[in-house]
């Protein structure tokens, strides 16, 4: 699976992008070999192998992009991420391009969204976390209007998908919320990729209702994976990074409210478990 991303080809022929593809498929092998990473796949079939589609995912680590990068392509599509802006602002930024990657500055979005417009247009798979951040509570927190707006605008199916697992690799820290702590890498961690059936968002759709619908999938998804046994914390451990309302010690939904930076355009969650513990 991961070996057939080296040499992988986008529409375009530019020899640097493929350079680009090459070294990134070649750190990601190394990297699933390295740790033995135990990647498994559900729903493959609600992601086109052509044509434009909009991947609206949970965000539990920081290295997200990658598996869903890997599952996309067993469909045999690149992901066009949408990401935050800085990391345009470090040695990455090369790379970011040429994998047409589009930064995003939440205070100016526009540009960002008209970017991942035209990629849809020509065909694109577009890769967008919603929740635009990590949620500390590891519950689907408050998404953003933009994944329906595409869809709607573009007339793309909007298929939302969930992660579990790859959280115990790299993900923010409770104790340290402003800080990029460091990964804390185990060996044979197994990440569940799960992809949900495509929302179709008309083109009178309201974009609260759409996002509502898309928050209530993606939470079906992410809490299909995280009561899976294999997911479950040993009994009696410690587990701050299992979420409280299935017995895990991340904070709770109302203890996160203040650790998560969430644009106020964004929807509040009326999915999931209730705001305040009880």
């Amino acid at each position: 699976m991961v070996s057939r991303l080296v040499g992988a080809r986008t529409s375009t022929n530019d020899r640097g992008a493929e350079r680009w593809y090459r070294a990134t498929g070649t750190a990601t092998r190394m990297l699933v070999r390295a740790l033995d990473v135990r990647l498994h796949y559900s729903g493959l079939e609600h992601v086109p192998q052509t044509g434009p589609v909009v991947l609206a995912s949970t965000h539990g680590s920081y290295p997200d992009f990658l598996w869903i990068g890997l599952a996309a392509h067993e469909r045999g599509r690149w992901v066009r991420f949408l990401t935050r802006h800085d990391v345009w602002q470090s040695r990455a930024a090369r790379a970011m391009d040429a994998m047409r990657h589009v930064p995003v500055d939440r205070e100016a979005p526009a540009a960002a969204y008209l970017t991942a417009r035209r990629l849809l247009r020509e065909g694109e798979a577009v890769g967008v976390f919603p929740e635009a951040g990590i949620s500390f509570s590891y519950a689907v927190r408050s998404l953003m209007r933009g994944p329906a707006a595409l869809a709607r605008e573009v007339g793309a199916p909007l298929v939302p998908l969930a992660l579990w697992g790859s959280q115990e690799l790299w993900t923010v820290d409770a104790t340290r919320p402003s800080q990029v702590v460091r990964p804390h890498p185990r060996r044979h961690q197994r990440i569940d990729v799960a992809f949900g059936p495509a929302i179709t968002v008309g083109p009178d759709a309201d974009l609260v209702a759409a996002t509502t619908e898309l928050g209530h999938a993606m939470t079906g998804l992410l809490e299909g994976l995280q009561r899976l046994p294999h997911h479950a914390p040993a009994p009696g451990s410690h587990a701050p990074r299992y979420p409280a309302h299935l017995g895990g010690h991340a904070p709770d939904r109302s203890a996160a409210r203040s650790l998560d930076s969430v644009p106020k355009t964004a929807v509040p969650p009326s999915w999931g478990p209730p705001s305040v513990a009880g």
